[in-house]
């Protein structure tokens, strides 16, 4: 083979391999602050390069994704499991998504870890690398035994963020995280997997799926429920609690929770798993998936009604990210192509939108000291491009144009439209109505309303403008994303058509 034959394996190794390697060498540099940071920032912005050459290649010659080329068998476990990735257009989006944000969050990161005086700064900045190893190589997973291990080593990974502070809150907080995650993932998505070797004969992901006609209606949405509700970090309620008990954690952490990584490592996996191993044609024929429309659907609304009466704003955007996460769930059980568009479009959508929120919050946070709703009367006038980028985020959130949340939503609703599937349409209907009712009043108070003049926030309110560049800089950055999705979606929607069409 030649080495330009080859080179699409190597960059798919390297994906691989960089962050790994990031994670190995940034505690070498733990006495040097500068150089640790600069290696952070080196590692994040090759991994996007190569992400995106990858993409460019795929662009280039579909043919990459059925070739061979893009197929890497590591290691044989036992007969029929092996560690092996092979790259697939979701999985590849998937990784644009977490590849391109962990620049930006690097950024971010800078200026919050120093401005906030933060601990132990370099076990921090090795997390987050191997946390983005372990998301590149879930995304690029080429069976289910491969999906697990990583996504548990997402969950191990990240703990040690979640816990950052090290207070009781914060240790509290991590026992419900881990305990969450890794309980459904072992009692629920661990069978999951294993009935779905045993019947299928197989764990490997492939186009219209693996069961087939190897399991009745009825078993079928037993398997589905075990895998939706094992599959915790997708927050689908009742396994919501560890969302909004990790906001105890630094805001770059919580853009990784909500944005980067770990939520978004799990709607990608309920909807690789309804694709690659139920199949969409299985599902919508057999009926089994009818009931995951109500589940997501509640969740969705019950969510909002949370969000609307939360003070503290990261908290009011955790229950944002519960009920947006349900948005992928709810249209991936549409089972429509058009439908599964805009599940796909929700994933890289929320992405930017979202990580834009929280990283408005830690600003605001850093600048002002304020964490609540109720103490934001007046902010945006001194925090312009903050609360300027808040709004961006916001207008996504509820799904308005000219934002990514508006894209997203209107393939939804016409997947829905066309399969006369009225739940879903009244639900995105209702939940946009609350959407609005937990974002909007942020923004009247931002820049409507005159600053609270309190004894204990006065002097506050008349020093502090916005946060360290840094800061700033990485939420403009995504807040520029969220609205170039809305006018070129030119990325998320070919991939989605490719993961269609096979």
């Amino acid at each position: 083979m030649t080495a330009a034959a080859n080179l699409p394996n190597q960059l798919m190794i390297a994906a691989l391999l960089i962050p790994w390697t990031a994670a190995l060498l940034i505690p070498l540099f733990q006495k040097f602050p500068n150089i640790r940071e600069f290696v952070t920032l080196i590692a994040s912005g090759l991994q996007a390069f190569v992400v995106w050459s990858l993409y460019l290649m795929v662009m280039d010659e579909p043919a990459l994704l059925k070739n061979g080329s893009l197929d890497i068998n590591v290691l044989h476990v036992v007969p029929n499991l092996e560690l092996a990735f092979k790259i697939e257009p979701l999985g590849l989006l998937f990784g644009l998504v977490a590849s391109s944000l962990w620049i930006v969050n690097s950024i971010y990161s800078i200026g919050y870890m120093r401005a906030n005086r933060e601990p132990r700064q370099t076990l921090f900045y090795v997390c987050f690398a191997i946390a983005i190893g372990a998301t590149i190589a879930l995304a690029f997973s080429k069976n289910l035994f491969t999906l697990f291990l990583f996504y548990e080593a997402l969950t191990l990974s990240t703990y040690p963020l979640v816990t950052h502070k090290g207070t009781p809150e914060a240790m509290k907080a991590g026992r419900v995280y881990l305990g969450l995650l890794i309980g459904t993932s072992m009692v629920l998505l661990l069978p999951a997997i294993i009935i779905t070797g045993y019947f299928a004969g197989s764990l490997e992901f492939a186009q219209g799926g693996i069961l087939g006609n190897r399991l009745s209606g009825e078993g079928l949405g037993l398997l589905l429920g075990l895998f939706v509700f094992g599959i915790g970090k997708a927050a689908l309620m009742p396994g919501h609690f560890w969302l909004p008990a990790a906001m105890v954690a630094p805001t770059p952490v919580s853009a990784l929770l909500h944005a980067v990584a770990v939520v978004k490592a799990g709607v990608f996996t309920i909807v690789k798993v309804i694709v690659y191993v139920f199949g969409i044609k299985t599902l919508r024929e057999s009926g089994s998936a009818d009931w995951l429309m109500w589940a997501a659907g509640f969740t969705v609304i019950a969510a909002s009604v949370v969000a609307l009466k939360q003070d503290n704003l990261k908290k009011r955007l955790a229950y944002s990210t519960i009920s947006q996460l349900s948005y992928v769930v709810l249209a991936a059980a549409v089972l429509t192509p058009i439908s599964m568009m805009g599940a796909v479009i929700h994933i890289a959508g929320h992405a930017v939108s979202k990580i834009t929120l929280f990283f408005a919050a830690g600003s605001i946070y850093t600048a002002s000291h304020k964490t609540n709703v109720s103490e934001l009367n007046g902010i945006g006038w001194k925090m312009p491009w903050t609360m300027g980028a808040f709004a961006v985020g916001s207008l996504a959130m509820i799904g308005l144009p000219p934002t990514a949340g508006f894209i997203s939503k209107w393939f939804m609703l016409q997947g829905a439209l066309e399969s006369a599937q009225w739940l879903p349409i009244g639900v995105i209907i209702v939940s946009t109505m609350l959407n609005a009712g937990y974002f909007l009043p942020i923004l009247l108070r931002a820049f409507f309303c005159p600053p609270n003049r309190t004894t204990r926030d006065s002097a506050v309110d008349s020093d502090h403008g916005e946060a360290p560049w840094p800061m700033v800089l990485a939420l403009t950055l995504t807040a520029l994303m969220a609205l170039l999705l809305f006018f070129s979606p030119v990325v998320p929607l070919t991939l989605a058509r490719m993961m269609i069409a096979g």
